[in-house]
């Protein structure tokens, strides 16, 4: 059979094409048994070797503690180049400055900085404080002139829900550059098509900087819903026609997730890109079994062969 009469799931499982790059976004835990679930998901992904992993930061700031002991420890403990997430919501410019400073005496040389929630209200209308960063662009240029990180920003192929048309976001990513951004990673989509269109702007726009697409792989569509209705991401009719009537199936919820989270994957690999960052949601089962399709393996298991 020819390359051609393969389908896109085929052909990243053949091995045909470069291997991908992937990334993996994690949350710090709020009980012990959360802990254990984390580590246990970071001690299964932790082999595909991962470009980066990056650790939220909850509404306000509500976990900046545990969020920098989830870094640390990856630091000391995993061969992983964790990135910590940071906010500049509900905390003076000296705070957010001496958070960044730890980072560094840390050890720690990626940030995610993003503007953040308000408070307990995700999507909610933020207000700056007076004595605080305004943006996240002036987050990204706060940080860069504390040290030489490496910086991710956030970028809504759906247009951010407080922004009035697709060019104002794409000045807001040119300016979030001009600050000192590396990276942008994208919040997570399923309009394929519109996706594309949106990349195709960003570049005629003259943005150069690594692009990463988020892929969210969830299996429960209800709480799909829940998270993607405040950030103004829409949920197409097709997906939730594959969830329909399996609200007492969980196993043929997962194989869904799965199945429609790698063909994404292969469609933008067969489009050029090669940089996915997954939201793990803190489990690690789907985003194995989704990167082993696309031909990202174990570097433990590829060292015995």
């Amino acid at each position: 059979m020819t390359q051609s009469a393969l389908g896109p799931i085929a052909r990243a499982g053949a091995g045909l094409g470069p291997r991908p790059s992937v990334s993996f976004e994690f949350s710090p835990p709020k009980t012990p048994e959360a802990e254990a679930s984390l580590w246990e998901a970071i001690r299964r992904l932790e082999p595909l070797n991962p470009a980066f992993v990056s650790v939220t930061y909850g509404a306000g700031g509500s976990t900046r503690d545990r969020t920098h002991r989830t870094v640390v420890r990856m630091l000391q403990e995993t061969t992983l180049k964790p990135a910590a997430h940071l906010t500049c919501v509900d905390a003076s410019r000296a705070e957010v400055d001496e958070v960044v400073q730890s980072y560094w005496d840390a050890g720690i040389r990626h940030i995610v900085a993003l503007r953040g929630d308000p408070p307990g209200q995700i999507g909610g209308v933020y207000v700056p404080r007076s004595d605080g960063y305004l943006n996240a662009t002036d987050l990204t240029a706060g940080i860069r002139a504390i040290a030489p990180f490496e910086i991710s920003v956030s970028l809504y192929p759906q247009t951010h829900p407080e922004s009035g048309s697709i060019d104002h976001d794409i000045d807001v990513l040119k300016a979030k550059i001009d600050a000192g951004a590396t990276r942008a990673i994208t919040q997570f989509f399923y309009d394929m098509d519109g996706f594309l269109r949106f990349m195709d702007k960003v570049r005629k726009a003259g943005v150069t900087i690594p692009i990463s697409p988020g892929i969210m792989p969830v299996s429960n569509f209800k709480g799909l819903r829940k998270m993607a209705g405040p950030v103004g991401i829409t949920l197409p009719d097709w997906l939730e026609n594959l969830f329909e009537g399996l609200d007492r199936d969980p196993e043929t919820r997962r194989l869904i997730a799965a199945s429609v989270a790698t063909e994404m994957c292969a469609r933008l690999a067969e489009e050029g890109y090669s940089d996915f960052h997954f939201y793990t949601l803190n489990r690690a089962d789907l985003v194995y079994a989704i990167c082993r399709v696309l031909g990202v393996r174990d570097t433990a298991q590829e060292t015995a062969a």
